[in-house]
């Protein structure tokens, strides 16, 4: 269970808060979209969860331990535990998909192997088998560079499913690329999380993705709480309020979208 308690964030210099007492409580195996405008502070709360964003005040508490309170090498083993997928994929261009697959690995061992890249045949064998499990395999020694925006994110899936975490974060992880990739990497996420189940926390742009994949939609608008329910509560009248916009919701124009 991940609880969070009076949560908030203000960056040096800003005016406002970036997070304003955020409270909410994950359990297992929930897979959870975080709606919100840019700025709205989906990525601010993404950060604090895995210990990247130092919060003002409040806690954030992961089994037991209150990860605010945690020194850097205790922070880093429950980073392990944590999954993350990020927009811009964070990925090494001219290392082929095995190589970069295996830096999943980094936070659970010794630096001089990192930096060596020794790898057992275990470790490699455990890096094949996710880059299978993203559909990858055919592609293994292929540079990330000449791969698309899809099969990129692909990657950067199966280098924290590597971490073999109990948690998986997203930021905006399909906000980059096109309708339809965005909604076979958003089931590819969804297939996992049912698979190792796990708990899945991702921000997401697109109502339509949130409202298909999610069991739970959590809706921020300048740093606070708005909504928290389920995705069919989520209606036209909470749209325009969390986008402050009178045009008619999409969902509502397109409901064969929510069939796909």
């Amino acid at each position: 269970m991940l609880v969070i308690k009076d949560l908030n964030v203000r960056y040096p210099q800003a005016k406002e808060k970036a997070l304003s007492n955020v409270n909410l409580t994950f359990e297992n195996e929930e897979f959870v979209c975080v709606l919100g405008k840019s700025g709205a502070g989906k990525s601010t709360l993404i950060r604090c969860i895995n210990g990247l964003q130092t919060s003002t005040s409040g806690s954030i508490n992961w089994q037991g331990l209150r990860i605010n309170d945690l020194k850097e090498n205790e922070l880093r083993k429950v980073r392990c535990e944590m999954g993350m997928i990020f927009q811009h994929f964070n990925l090494i261009p001219r290392m082929n998909i095995l190589q970069n697959v295996l830096t999943g690995m980094f936070g659970k061992r010794k630096p001089i192997k990192n930096l060596l890249g020794i790898f057992s045949q275990e470790e490699r064998e455990r890096a094949h088998k996710v880059i299978e499990e993203v559909e990858l395999s055919e592609h293994m020694f292929r540079r990330v560079e000449e791969l698309s925006g899809g099969q990129k994110q692909r990657v950067g899936i199966a280098r924290a499913l590597l971490q073999q975490p109990k948690v998986f974060l997203g930021d905006e992880p399909v906000a980059s690329l096109d309708p339809g990739t965005a909604h076979k990497i958003m089931q590819l996420i969804k297939t996992i999380h049912n698979k190792h189940k796990l708990l899945t926390i991702i921000n997401v742009h697109d109502v339509t993705l949130a409202k298909k994949y999610a069991t739970r939609i959590i809706a921020l608008k300048e740093g606070k709480v708005i909504f928290n329910g389920y995705p069919e509560t989520f209606n036209e009248e909470m749209y325009h309020l969390v986008y402050e916009t009178n045009e008619p919701a999409f969902f509502e124009q397109h409901p064969l979208v929510m069939s796909m």
